[in-house]
């Protein structure tokens, strides 16, 4: 059995963003297990917890360039090379603190963070590790861009082909089966690099206001300028770098063998949100033994979590449902913002989300987890009790609720959940709710 990991001690990186330019401090911290990859804006007051996984994802198209997460107004951008440092060298667990916007960008590639998380050390913790995999062939086309995922038991095999179609770069293929020691050897040192008819573009709409010839290849003939290259398909691996980082945002580690021709980061977070939303898949450990399946679930946004529970404006608290597994349990999302009405007037100068409300959210979570069974459809779920109430932390705007409702008991007439909020990974509030279910 394969134990989950986390480093041994603290690591630190300074230097600028590759986009903004600005330099930042980021620290790497042991974390639990089970916390996955946490981020944090430690420059912020209270500071924001990112966790890094497809809820958090920025999905602007103007961030193409880079893989970003969000919460409200607050961003942490360029995690992609230290997500395939982590996701590479099987880290599964960790806290990454940072001042800045942007993760600093180092030479351009997942060396550093590589060298310094090696350097550190992994300790194993007390907790199985479990991995993503696919049953069935999963296939993404948009126009020339592909990305294909097969299924694969013995681990995590990444092939990319590369075609701008430009006589500055010249087409390549590269495929490889990863593991830590592969990852540090053939994969980490690739740097991200551009066209040189790109550089100026990229610059005029914002892009690489820190990137030079140090930590940045531009090619030109087929040659970087100003640099020397370390692979001579040093592009095609820096791409299969970035979908390492990009698909570590599943929440686990992946055993599928995925090949790629011409995608970037939308390309690659476009399909982690199939994986994660669309398709019948099995979390197993290394030893192929099932631990975990999850049912084939359509995520709800709020136009269908309208159409099963009555609640509207200002009072549905829940934005969306991300996963379900029906009669059981279900979890949901509530992004609490400060145009929220009840800020208005429940301590307007410190806000914070009143705990009934918290409370409510979880409710609705519930009533959408037991009204979406066919038998309950056009029913109403009315509150009866609830029960064990505890508020363990404030949500304050800019928060992000997930909300993980458990039926304990479904009868025709009755039924009792328990449920737990959280923001990140910090639990902010639990109680147990019965509701009647009666007709309408």
């Amino acid at each position: 059995m394969e134990y989950q990991t986390t480093v041994k001690k603290e690591i630190k990186f300074q230097g600028k963003g590759l986009h903004t330019g600005v330099v930042v401090h980021l620290t790497v911290k042991p974390a639990e297990a089970d916390t996955g990859i946490v981020f944090i804006r430690a420059d912020q007051n209270p500071p924001v917890r990112l966790p890094a996984n497809l809820d958090s994802i920025r999905k602007d198209v103007s961030d193409g360039r880079r893989t970003s997460l969000e919460n409200g107004q607050v961003r942490v951008r360029t995690i992609e090379h230290l997500l395939a440092a982590f996701h590479g060298l099987g880290v599964d667990n960790a806290m990454v603190e940072i001042d800045g916007e942007e993760l600093p960008g180092m030479d351009g590639s997942a060396k550093e963070f590589a060298e310094k998380i090696l350097e550190a050390g992994l300790v194993s913790q007390e907790k199985s590790r479990t991995y993503f995999s696919v049953k069935d062939p999963i296939h993404y086309e948009d126009h020339e861009k592909s990305i294909t995922v097969f299924p694969c038991d013995k681990g995590l095999k990444l092939t990319y082909n590369l075609s701008y179609r430009s006589e500055h770069l010249i087409d390549q293929h590269f495929s490889v089966e990863v593991s830590p020691d592969i990852f540090f050897k053939e994969l980490a040192p690739a740097r991200t690099f551009c066209l040189k008819e790109e550089a100026l573009l990229l610059k005029a709409k914002g892009f690489g206001q820190g990137a030079d010839f140090s930590n940045t290849l531009v090619f030109e003939n087929n040659q970087p300028l100003g640099n020397e290259l370390r692979f001579f398909d040093e592009a095609c691996r820096h791409k299969i770098v970035d979908m390492l980082g990009d698909f570590y945002l599943l929440g686990k580690p992946l055993h599928a063998h995925i090949v790629a021709c011409r995608t970037g980061h939308l390309d690659n977070l476009k399909v982690v949100s199939i994986l994660k939303t669309k398709v019948i898949s099995e979390i197993i450990n290394r030893n192929g033994m099932n631990m975990e399946k999850i049912q084939e679930f359509q995520e709800m946004d709020v136009q269908a979590i309208q159409k099963i529970i009555p609640h509207r404006y200002p009072f549905l608290l829940v934005d969306r449902i991300v996963s379900m597994v029906p009669g059981k349990t279900a979890v949901g999302l509530k992004n609490v913002t400060i145009n929220e009405h009840f800020f208005q007037g429940h301590f307007p100068e410190h806000p914070v989300m009143p705990g009934v409300l918290i409370i409510e959210a979880m409710a609705q979570v519930g009533g959408v987890l037991m009204l979406s069974m066919p038998e309950n459809r056009n029913k109403l779920a009315y509150f009866m009790t609830i029960e064990e109430a505890k508020f363990r932390q404030p949500v304050h705007p800019g928060d992000q609720l997930r909300m993980k409702v458990e039926i304990i008991k479904l009868r025709s007439r009755t039924g009792q959940c328990t449920g737990k909020a959280y923001v990140g990974d910090k639990l902010v509030c639990e109680a147990g709710v019965k509701f009647a279910i009666v007709d309408r």
